[in-house]
């Protein structure tokens, strides 16, 4: 990653003048997209695209009240809080290491993974991404404030718990889902049907339950290889929201280095419940044919993801590089996602 020229802390910069969202719900994926960019050796590109994205941004929301450790719980979930909860992290991690900062608040955030369409723990996973593998900056540590806030303000519980106590493996966990009744629906109206939808907290649950931290690790790790082989196969239920079956759980294998070991499976099981609640909401019946691909480089799927444009496009393709760099052979069907992805979602 080229950490010398400043142009991921320029872009930062640019966006941290734009609110989290707009049009009333999208997610702002700027600061996720130009880190992925530039981690995969597309610097020169940055801008550009932030040109075009940025016209679709709003300004930051105004703040409404500050908040304190005294009265957090009360604006825990209140998006139109996000503007406070913004500053309140830029206050903490002024005042504490945002390692400190980010293993504290944790475990208080990990259940509302789900809000935003889970989001907002992607957005904290690339910052926590570039500050461990290349330094603090004040714009980089300004975006693990914005990544947080985010989660804090949008933070929402699935409707139905899940802990994993079986023995299947993630792939085979994934296939044996059942699927909600009606998958023409918004993200929060799917997942309001997963306590109604019979079997899935039963199957969510056969997931094989790890012995030690380093096994749940191995098991998050195998969670994105399934999200994103199946996401070949059934992306068109929805070619955007099952992009983050692949990249929430990612987003958290990322920063799994940074927290205490005791906070891995737990960690784990709000991956595992957030990639089967999407695939169970936008899974459909029949998969897509095989998608012939030929043998490509990771720089070459890049290279097209770029070209390409869209910023799920981008995030999808950088989550399925990580995958293909943990098999020898490269996991061409990971590849091959990244591809899916350039089919079925519409160019810039």
């Amino acid at each position: 990653m080229d950490t010398t020229s400043g142009i991921l802390d320029e872009a930062l910069e640019r966006l941290h003048t734009c609110g989290p969202e707009f049009h009333g719900y999208l997610s702002n994926h700027g600061p996720m997209a130009v880190e992925a960019l530039v981690r995969n050796g597309r610097s020169r590109s940055v801008h550009n695209w932030l040109d075009r994205y940025e016209t679709r941004l709003e300004d930051v929301p105004a703040p409404r009240e500050r908040i304190t450790e005294e009265n957090w719980r009360a604006a825990l979930g209140d998006p139109r809080r996000v503007t406070d909860w913004t500053a309140y992290f830029a206050r903490r991690i002024a005042e504490r290491p945002w390692r400190e900062v980010l293993v504290q608040w944790w475990p208080r955030l990990l259940p509302g993974i789900s809000g935003a369409a889970t989001h907002p723990v992607i957005r904290v996973g690339h910052a926590v991404r570039t500050l461990t593998r290349d330094g603090e900056t004040a714009p980089r540590v300004a975006e693990l404030a914005h990544g947080l806030g985010y989660w804090a303000a949008r933070h929402t519980t699935l409707p139905v718990s899940v802990r994993p106590a079986g023995t299947a493996s993630p792939a085979e966990a994934l296939a044996a889902l059942p699927h909600v009744a009606d998958q023409q629906v918004g993200v929060v109206a799917g997942l309001a049907q997963l306590p109604g939808t019979r079997g899935w907290r039963q199957a969510a649950q056969t997931l094989r339950r790890p012995q030690d931290p380093e096994a749940a690790r191995e098991q998050l790790a195998a969670v994105v290889r399934a999200a994103a082989h199946h996401y070949l196969d059934y992306g068109h239920g929805d070619n955007i929201l099952l992009v983050h079956a692949v990249t929430a759980p990612n987003a958290i294998l990322r920063t799994l280095p940074v927290l205490p070991r005791e906070l891995w499976g737990p960690s784990l099981d709000a991956a595992w419940a957030a990639s089967a609640a999407l695939a169970a909401v936008y899974t459909p019946d029949e998969p897509l044919p095989p998608l012939r691909t030929g043998p490509l480089t990771p720089e070459e799927v890049f290279e097209r993801a770029t070209a390409h444009g869209d910023e799920h496009v981008i995030k999808m393709t950088d989550a399925t590089l990580d995958v293909m760099s943990w098999s020898q052979d490269g996991d061409e069907r990971a590849s091959a996602a990244a591809l899916r992805a350039m089919e079925l979602i519409p160019r810039e």
